[in-house]
């Protein structure tokens, strides 16, 4: 038999069966949907992430006070000390070295923000001017500390904040209080929304020494430092453990967190992830290659006589193997189409639901999902294919 006459007789073999090939169709259509949508899912977290973590600006070094061993812990906790608090002469230091660029102090708390005849609880950040560009966070209205006004009590708030506070649009200007102390508005931020768990557009950015006084504190949170090039990024992190241990007496109690380290580590972890969730999604695919599996074989005793006749009239025993393992293919590829589209609307469906979450399914996995379909059916229909290729003419004209 020709190969065209094999795909003809097969293809008319398994649509005279509509009921029966719609189950495998289906079968195998949700094991490789499964496999898009997972795989979309787990690659959509792992942009998400990614994506996060660029937006809080690019070349940059986090300065955290204690030393954080394999344990997560500072080394001298067990033995009742704490870990040196990072100051702004600290800061102010690391600012001096030729691979800095530029560099923020941190402070963050909360306090009650109240004018307008309103009052509600926010995030307070004390920072400096320098903060925003490192953060890559823009003022919609108004500035932040010009050069000459590092002392003065100005105020920044987030878009929805001053939406509430002052719904006529002339936020900057007026006057708040923060806690007990008051405040004039110098500017508000350009609309950002959720970055890295906290709402941008719910904070207020005071002057990093009014935040000290306000918290009571003279220590810093942290320091971010933006480095002046990708390439110096390693030197100045050993630059800054090196001038801080020199601060510090001698002692290494600082951890200095790079950006590339952490995005490293979440790319592993959500890589691993999309490929577990993929390989428990394709177990699906192997239960459909058994259904597939079982159906021929039923087939094959239903069809003896039909098997009988082909090899009376000159039909070799591959041509009877070749047969069926088309008739397999025709299932499996119709199966891998029909999956796709499903794969695809389930995707779309979940960027509709999540639109910050860019659930595309990766190339990789849907080919892979095509690939991992036909080979489990074709070697489902392998062992049906084999017995029909088996059968005895006479017996299999006699119904035997």
């Amino acid at each position: 038999m020709k190969l065209r006459d094999i795909l003809e007789l097969s293809f008319k073999t398994v649509t005279s069966y509509p009921t029966r090939s719609s189950l495998i169709v289906l079968a195998m259509a949700l094991g490789i949907a499964a496999v898009i949508v997972l795989t979309a899912l787990g690659d959509g977290a792992r942009r998400y992430v990614l994506n996060q973590f660029s937006s809080i600006g690019s070349n940059l070094l986090v300065v955290l006070p204690g030393r954080a061993e394999t344990a997560g812990s500072f080394p001298g906790a067990a033995m009742g000390q704490t870990p040196r608090d990072l100051t702004l002469e600290d800061a102010r230091w690391i600012g001096h070295l030729p691979q800095v660029r530029r560099y923020a102090p941190l402070n963050v708390g909360e306090a009650e923000l109240s004018g307008a005849s309103r009052l509600r609880e926010v995030t307070v950040i004390g920072s400096t001017g320098n903060f925003f560009p490192i953060r890559h966070m823009k003022l919609a209205q108004g500035s932040f500390l010009t050069h000459g006004s590092e002392l003065s009590a100005q105020i920044v708030l987030g878009a929805k904040l001053a939406e509430e506070f002052f719904p006529d649009g002339n936020a900057v200007g007026q006057r708040v209080r923060l806690a007990d102390r008051r405040f004039i508005v110098s500017g508000v931020l350009v609309k950002q929304g959720e970055t890295m768990g906290y709402n941008s557009d719910e904070i207020v950015v005071i002057p990093i020494n009014h935040a000290q006084a306000l918290f009571n504190t003279t220590s810093l949170f942290r320091i971010l430092v933006e480095v002046r090039n990708r390439t110096e990024i390693s030197s100045a992190k050993d630059a800054i453990r090196e001038l801080l241990i020199q601060r510090h007496d001698g002692e290494d109690d600082v951890t200095i967190i790079t950006q590339d380290a952490v995005l490293a580590t979440f790319d592993r972890i959500l890589r691993a992830l999309t490929l577990g969730v993929a390989g428990i999604a394709a177990i699906s695919l192997a239960v459909a290659g058994i259904l597939v599996m079982n159906v021929m074989l039923v087939a094959v005793t239903q069809r003896t006589t039909e098997i009988g006749l082909l090899k009376a009239v000159g039909a070799f025993s591959t041509d009877i193997r070749r047969l069926f393992l088309a008739e397999a293919a025709w299932l499996s590829l119709a199966g891998a189409v029909f999956g796709i589209l499903i794969g695809q609307l389930g995707s779309l469906l979940i960027r509709i639901a999540l639109p910050q979450l860019p659930a595309w399914p990766p190339l990789w996995a849907t080919l892979a999902s095509i690939l991992v379909a036909l080979t489990t059916g074709m070697i489902a229909g392998l062992l049906p294919a084999t017995r029909a290729a088996r059968l005895d003419p006479i017996k299999a004209l006699s119904g035997k």
